[in-house]
């Protein structure tokens, strides 16, 4: 168990490397000036800024510092907002990402394992039709299109909830709404599969045979071995989340961490643009850690195997 945590963890960090290191480089690779913008700058302000940027020194040279900055936290200073640090625009910002986000993965979750759970339950009548074919259009339409329906829809025509800002519980229902509509398909369609298999499976036979109780078998076994699949797709869908927000963000006028990153790619902020990029990074290879590792203790086939090696 250990070991396998220790090298999880490793690959966590050599990817991170990987990430960092893809990152500067890419961001190196673009054409043009970092400073370019309408206005003419003149050469000798110009070459001040290069100076106090550090972009007057060679790549390798850059890339070190810039490794050397990133391990302790430090990504930078932005270039287009004056004397503010990268890691507090990220800071200001996330917090509401953060409130969003973890809004929609719980809703997803829940929503998500009850469709599955009342499609299995009901193999082949009229609720299992409806929730594969909501699942079947959850999957297929991008979110940005959810997104730009429920607010015509539920804004524009009905105008029963706000468009744009963040500013109470009814300006959550529609970003969530749109965030959550293709998670919460996948996972429908992951449990209804996943428990009809065990539904089926003969030490559920066993458990009737023995006079349990209905309700002790699907609480005690149904779901718990029917969720496992949910459990790793846990870290896909935090990744499809997080990184779905950038444009909902964008649509809804929230001031997250993702219409931050907009604004950046438009004004070529760089360091603004790496520095997010890695924060994103690190934040879904964390999360996909600790669900490699809750899928450890969620399933004893697993904890078995890797105790063994351990």
């Amino acid at each position: 168990m250990v070991r396998y945590i220790a090298n999880k963890f490793f690959y966590m960090l050599v990817s991170l490397f990987i990430l960092i290191s893809a990152t500067f480089f890419l961001m190196q690779a673009i054409p043009g000036d970092p400073l370019t913008s309408e206005k003419q700058v003149p050469p000798a302000i110009k070459e001040r800024l290069y100076e106090q940027l550090g972009l007057d020194k060679p790549v390798y040279q850059q890339y070190l510092k810039y490794l050397g900055n990133v391990v302790q936290g430090d990504f930078g200073i932005s270039m287009k907002k004056i004397n503010q640090d990268v890691s507090d625009i990220i800071g200001q910002t996330f917090s509401t990402s953060l409130k969003l986000g973890l809004v929609a993965i719980v809703v997803a979750v829940i929503v998500g394992v009850l469709l599955g759970m009342l499609a299995a339950l009901y193999h082949r009548k009229l609720i299992d039709n409806v929730a594969m074919v909501l699942a079947v259009l959850g999957i297929a339409v991008p979110s940005f299109v959810v997104a730009t329906l429920l607010q015509y829809v539920f804004s524009s025509k009905l105008q029963l909830l706000p468009t744009m800002g963040f500013n109470g519980p009814l300006y959550y229902v529609l970003p969530v709404a749109a965030l959550t509509a293709q998670p919460i398909a996948f996972i429908a369609r992951l449990t209804r599969s996943s428990m009809l298999e065990v539904l089926h499976a003969d030490y559920i036979k066993t458990a009737k045979a023995k006079g349990l109780g209905w309700m002790a078998i699907l609480f005690r076994h149904v779901i718990r071995n029917g969720i496992m699949p949910v459990v790793t797709y846990l870290g896909p869908m935090t990744a499809n989340i997080v990184t779905g927000s950038v444009v909902i963000e964008q649509i809804f006028g929230i001031g997250g961490i993702g219409k931050q990153f907009v604004e950046a790619i438009s004004t070529r902020d760089y360091p603004v643009i790496m520095g997010i990029t890695i924060f994103y990074g690190i934040l879904l290879m964390v999360v996909r850690f600790i669900t490699d590792i809750a899928y450890v203790f969620v399933d004893p086939r697993i904890k078995l195997s890797k105790g063994k090696e351990g």
